[in-house]
């Protein structure tokens, strides 16, 4: 098993730590050269349009989104925004999963938030009955999941937090920011 962290911008870093612990080989991509070797993609916490145009910038668009279609990815935060169909403003986005994200929904970095959600999907995949730690950073909220995306976390008034198509998988917190493994643990699972 071998999954790569997109690594143009962002904590990509703590990601590749993150599976490092777990025991799964890690590698950064850049080029779409990178892709052809792994099972499963994480793109990180960051900046959306940054993230984007680097990605346009190094003709990583095409490549992701064919990587998409047959394998999996992840995105978190920034990450999730990228993966999305639509964010309601012109910018570079992936466009292969069927939500619409809002971006800095929580608003500035002093509205950065921590809690302790119950996600039974991570619960099923991982055998553990324990709350999951969840961090907001500028964080996005999915507004909407269409198609055969399904909700998998929302806050307690309801707002949605993580969703999953397939083996496309949106999270707006930042699991690599926690000592919890089972997000990343879940993410292998769907590699495989």
């Amino acid at each position: 098993m071998k999954i790569g962290v997109l690594a143009l911008q962002g904590d990509f870093a703590e990601h590749i730590v993150m599976l490092k612990r777990i025991g799964v080989e890690a590698a950064e991509v850049r080029l779409p050269a990178h892709l052809n070797d792994l099972d499963g993609l994480i793109m990180p916490g960051g900046e959306s349009t940054t993230i984007g145009k680097l990605a346009v910038a190094y003709r990583l668009m095409d490549p992701l989104r064919e990587f998409g279609r047959q394998k999996a990815i992840w995105g978190t935060c920034a990450g999730a925004i990228f993966l999305s169909k639509d964010v309601r403003r012109d910018q570079p986005l992936l466009g292969i999963m069927d939500i619409t994200v809002q971006r800095n929904a929580f608003g500035r970095q002093v509205n950065s938030f921590e809690v302790d959600l119950d996600i039974p999907e991570l619960k099923a995949a991982t055998g553990s009955d324990a709350p999951y730690h969840t961090v907001f950073i500028r964080a996005p909220l999915i507004e909407t999941v269409n198609g055969d995306a399904k909700i998998i976390s929302q806050l307690p008034d309801g707002r949605i937090v993580a969703a999953r198509q397939g083996k496309l998988l949106a999270t707006s917190f930042h699991p690599e920011l926690t000592r919890d493994e089972r997000f990343h643990q879940y993410f292998v699972s769907l590699c495989r």
